[in-house]
């Protein structure tokens, strides 16, 4: 036991429910790179035992709500006391000019934007900001201005610690969330690296067609071809889709989306290819 764990006991947090429940419940909370060097940054700061606690209430599902805009990240965890305390972790955002000249550098090598929209962070991005002379992480304690409303003269205390740690899960499944927290948007990176129309030629504007004289006519369907969707069978792995969108971030169900919902896709699945089969056969 430490000196700070010694004067100051940890205390039991009030359950709750519905809360923002961690989707890895042993091990690490990220297992991509950029994830993980969110999250080195705090554990960097040498807080001891509220490191442990922070792990446990990011598990138990204490953090009710977390909100993350440019620059700032607000949230609220369940303690001890009735109310929840206010957690705010500020990084500041980069300027729009600093971030022109970083889009600039972006859309000069094809694969930043391939990676991106596959969701995975460029593993030479940090180069691309020190070039620079600027950085995508926080470097030290200082470049985070961090606050707690719970009692804890620690800073950071294991409620900042919890909202910490559910972060760099969420960034571990979305990088772009790394991106709005430091000043950039989603659609706005991309379109600033040439992945959204820009209103030059290749924009084709399409002719509408007229509507029908008979309103029925408008609302009616014509019959679709038995060849349109081909020959039905059954996947080679059931909810395709769903594992392919990964994680969800800030979760706060007690089962975990593909869990639940996989029995559901094979139930559907199997169903269409029942109905699908010829009668008599």
């Amino acid at each position: 036991m430490g000196y700070d764990d010694y004067y100051f006991p940890a205390s039991q947090p009030r359950r709750v429910s519905g809360g923002i429940k961690a989707q890895s419940q042993r091990g690490a909370f990220a297992s991509r790179w950029w994830a993980k060097r969110w999250i080195e940054t705090l554990e960097r700061f040498n807080i001891g035992a509220r490191l442990g606690r922070g792990r446990s209430y990011a598990r138990q599902g204490q953090v009710l709500d977390i909100q993350i805009t440019p620059g700032h990240v607000k949230a609220k965890v369940q303690g001890s006391e009735r109310r929840p305390y206010q957690v705010s972790i500020k990084l500041k955002p980069l300027s729009a000019a600093d971030w022109q000249k970083l889009t600039e550098a972006m859309a000069e090598e094809a694969q930043f934007s391939a990676r991106l929209l596959a969701g995975e962070m460029p593993t030479d991005i940090e180069q691309l900001f020190a070039a620079e002379g600027l950085s995508l992480f926080p470097r030290t304690h200082g470049d985070l201005t961090t606050e707690c409303s719970c009692p804890d003269y620690s800073n950071p205390c294991k409620h900042i610690a919890a909202v910490y740690y559910l972060l760099g899960e969420a960034f571990d499944n979305d990088p772009f969330l790394m991106f709005r927290l430091r000043g950039m948007e989603r659609d706005t990176l991309l379109a600033q690296l040439g992945e959204t129309a820009d209103g030059d030629d290749d924009w084709v504007v399409a002719v509408p067609e007229p509507l029908p004289e008979e309103p029925s006519t408008f609302w009616a369907m014509p019959p679709l071809p038995e060849t349109l969707t081909g020959a039905l069978i059954a996947p080679a792995k059931s909810a395709a889709l769903l594992r392919r969108l990964g994680p969800f971030p800030f979760w706060r169900g007690e089962v975990a989306p593909l869990e639940s919902l996989e029995p559901m896709y094979a139930v559907m699945a199997n169903g269409l290819l029942e109905r699908s089969e010829p009668s008599g056969s």
